[in-house]
């Protein structure tokens, strides 16, 4: 599922961080921490250069701990950068985020110029929630609708920190297919621009090989599902979602199974591996040389005809 989810507000953002990231000593930016590689934005890669950066893992909470763990690893590693895994529910741990900042620039902390701190982040990762905590106050819109913030603020949080804040910003196509599923199972995208019966089948078929044992008990089943299909109609059948003369309503079936992922309710559930990823983008590589290929043909045989 390629997303073509791009809200004009988000165009105008991407724009804008382009032109203040000179102002910038570092930057913040929120991942999901159920899918940090999917809610990454690819762009921030090619333009911070060797500004510092902290990924923050936000909604840790309703992650795999142990997966969450690897990807710090992976990340602090791989793209040499500082990682925190938080939740809303610890607004302490949170508050670690303006102290890191400081340890990360000691000379800006030890002088009287403020730390100017970009921070970014897709739509509904908790980059608002994140930063009212760390403001003390309410500044910044919260809700469980994606595209929230609007327009770029300027907030000053205290201890020497300003955040230049920007819409929750998706790029324009997201070429991996399987980051496209995980963006929607998590809600990332309004529900209105996607298929809830594709993106819940997407969910359905990742949980029985992964988490089979969190569908057993939340949904009480005395056998596991063999396919996807079997598992949704499952679920209609318990949860009540049926037509006249029996037949299952996918779509209220789909509602269910993603709003009661994305709540935790099913349990505490990651939707990609740092190995998975590395398999998806020696996939995508491939993809793409073909792609090349093609388009190479395509002009050989143009201008061979011409």
């Amino acid at each position: 599922m390629l997303i073509q989810w791009y809200p004009g507000h988000m165009h105008k953002a991407s724009k804008e961080v382009k032109e203040i990231l000179p102002q910038v000593d570092l930057i913040i930016e929120i991942l999901d921490a159920r899918i940090p590689f999917s809610s990454q934005n690819p762009m921030l890669a090619a333009l911070r250069g060797d500004k510092p950066c902290i990924k923050v893992l936000s909604k840790s909470d309703l992650a795999d701990p142990e997966i969450t763990l690897q990807w710090q690893n992976y990340l602090e590693r791989e793209q040499g950068v500082k990682t925190l895994a938080l939740t809303t529910e610890q607004p302490e741990k949170m508050r670690q985020l303006t102290e890191l900042c400081h340890k990360m620039l000691p000379l800006k902390a030890g002088s009287d110029k403020p730390i100017h701190t970009l921070i970014m982040g897709i739509p509904n990762v908790g980059k608002s929630t994140l930063i009212n905590i760390l403001a003390g106050r309410i500044i910044a819109k919260t809700g469980n609708e994606p595209a929230i913030t609007k327009t770029q603020q300027r907030i000053d949080i205290g201890n020497g920190i300003i955040l230049l804040d920007t819409p929750g910003m998706l790029w324009p196509n997201v070429e991996n297919k399987n980051s496209g599923y995980r963006l929607a199972t998590t809600g990332a995208i309004k529900d209105t621009a996607i298929s809830h019966d594709q993106v819940a089948f997407f969910a359905a078929e990742y949980l029985l090989q992964h988490y089979p044992d969190l569908l057993l008990t939340r949904f009480q089943l005395e056998k596991l599902p063999e396919s996807e299909q079997q598992l949704m109609e499952t679920i209609g059948k318990k949860r009540g979602c049926l037509r006249s003369g029996g037949r299952i309503e996918m779509d209220k079936v789909a509602k269910i199974l993603l709003s009661e992922l994305r709540a935790g309710s099913i349990g505490r559930i990651s939707l990609e591996t740092p190995a998975m990823m590395e398999n998806e983008l020696a996939e995508l590589v491939v993809i793409r040389e073909q792609k090349e290929a093609k388009k190479k043909a395509r002009k050989a045989k143009w201008k061979g005809s011409s």
